[in-house]
């Protein structure tokens, strides 16, 4: 079984892109050490379960009478990622804190307030030992980490696709646990990562190119999303940041096995993991090493969003909220926490 195979023979860790219990329960028996969420997970997992939280939200309405639907649909979230993190409790023990992580992410519908996202970082922590909360990778959320971190968040950096983000990240997170060190204050294994996108960043390229009537071999933009993890990767092993790369949002076999043997994070959603297997993929342990090849690159070079996304100096800070791939996934995680309050409202006022 190549998942099981890579995480006994490798420092990659797998995680499992869904908190839903039974496909992480499988997932763990698979070499999985972690989880992922976010508001369309989350969504996807209670409508796979809907009679026992549409229950279960008609006992936190009885328990909590003036709640709307966003409060009591959040109750929910948290549910959910607290019991999938006890799944994971053992591997958070036996790695000293590095692994074993359930992500929750912020509201992103308090991705302009930094101080907010913050907070509700720090309230996320305090759920379980072992959470680690998602903040978007925007100059807001950039800031609200830098602030998470120094109260002793664990952090997952979230709306991330490229190299300039994850570098700001890092830096950021750096900056919070600098600033616990000078005060004193004991500074952990956090067990921190910074996610990139990699799917999401090949799906903005073909969109791009196709709007700007860009004809281009489709083979050069499967390897995109790889190019930006591998060198995120690199930069972070060289520069000694404190966290981790995490690879999501998979679009191909490439964004797992491409990434084989760095100490970093693999996050394949579980049908991805089931057919990784079922297909024997090779496990190469380094494959993190070889280079994209360069005729992918010369070619990707030619759009101009791999250059923004690909290149250290690409975007300064202030760009990220304006990248394609922000927007459009902001936008699809916002639409989600809309579907989640639609669920609750048809458990308060049901259709007549």
């Amino acid at each position: 079984m190549p998942t099981a195979v890579a995480a006994a023979t490798t420092p990659t860790a797998l995680w499992n892109d869904s908190a839903a219990l039974s496909e992480l329960t499988r997932s763990i028996a698979w070499g999985a050490v972690g989880a992922t969420c976010n508001p369309v997970i989350a969504l996807a997992a209670i409508r796979a379960d809907q009679p026992r939280w549409t229950a279960r939200l008609r006992e936190l309405a009885a328990e909590h009478p003036t709640a709307g639907e966003s409060a009591l649909g959040w109750m929910v979230v948290e549910e959910l990622s607290v019991e999938a993190a006890t799944l994971l409790e053992p591997a958070f023990e036996a790695s000293g804190g590095r692994n074993g992580r359930l992500s929750m992410q912020t509201d992103p519908r308090l991705h302009r307030d930094a101080a907010a996202l913050a907070d509700q970082a720090e309230r996320f922590s305090g759920l379980a030992k072992n959470i680690i909360v998602k903040i978007p990778a925007t100059k807001t959320g950039i800031e609200a980490m830098e602030e998470a971190a120094y109260r002793g968040v664990s952090l997952n950096a979230t709306v991330s696709f490229t190299v300039p983000q994850a570098v700001a990240v890092a830096e950021a997170i750096e900056r919070g646990m600098q600033r616990r060190e000078a005060e004193g204050l004991p500074v952990p294994e956090f067990g921190h990562v910074c996610t990139i996108m990699g799917g999401r960043l090949d799906d903005w390229l073909k969109a791009f190119v196709a709007k700007e009537r860009i004809l281009i071999d489709p083979g050069h933009l499967e390897w995109a999303g790889v190019a930006a993890l591998k060198k995120a990767h690199h930069l972070f092993v060289e520069r000694g940041y404190r966290v981790r790369i995490l690879s999501a949002a998979f679009r191909n076999s490439m964004q797992w096995s491409e990434l084989q043997g760095g100490d970093l994070v693999v996050s394949p959603p579980f049908d991805w993991q089931a057919r990784i297997n079922e297909n024997d993929l090779p496990v190469d342990p380094h494959a993190i090493d070889e280079p994209v090849a360069e005729e992918h690159l010369a070619a990707l070079r030619t759009i101009s969003e791999f250059t923004k996304a690909y290149e250290v100096d690409g975007m300064a800070v202030e760009d990220f909220e304006h990248f394609g791939a922000t927007r459009h996934t902001l936008r699809q995680f916002l639409d989600a926490d809309a579907q989640l309050d639609a669920v609750v409202r048809d458990v308060l006022v049901p259709a007549p």
